[in-house]
């Protein structure tokens, strides 16, 4: 798979992961534990793009937020 599809599938899954943990969490319905979940594999999703685009400050919010996904993780799991 080539560099610029892959950033395609990267950003893409990304984006669907992180719009239904949002909703996950913002439904207050007990789905805390996959809602992290999700947030943590879009994180990791979203680094790898970082990483082959080389946007280093997007990599470094990407850390905060899988840092985040880990808390919620330990504290919800």
């Amino acid at each position: 798979m080539d560099k610029k599809r892959l950033i395609s599938v990267f950003e893409i899954t990304g984006s669907v992961l992180a719009m239904a943990y949002a909703l996950l969490i913002a439904s207050n319905t007990g789905n805390e534990v996959l809602g992290f979940t999700l947030l943590l594999i879009s994180a990791l999703l979203f680094a790898g793009w970082a990483v082959l685009d080389r946007r280093w400050a997007f990599f470094a919010l990407q850390f905060f937020y899988a840092v985040s996904a880990i808390i919620g993780l330990i504290r919800w799991g």
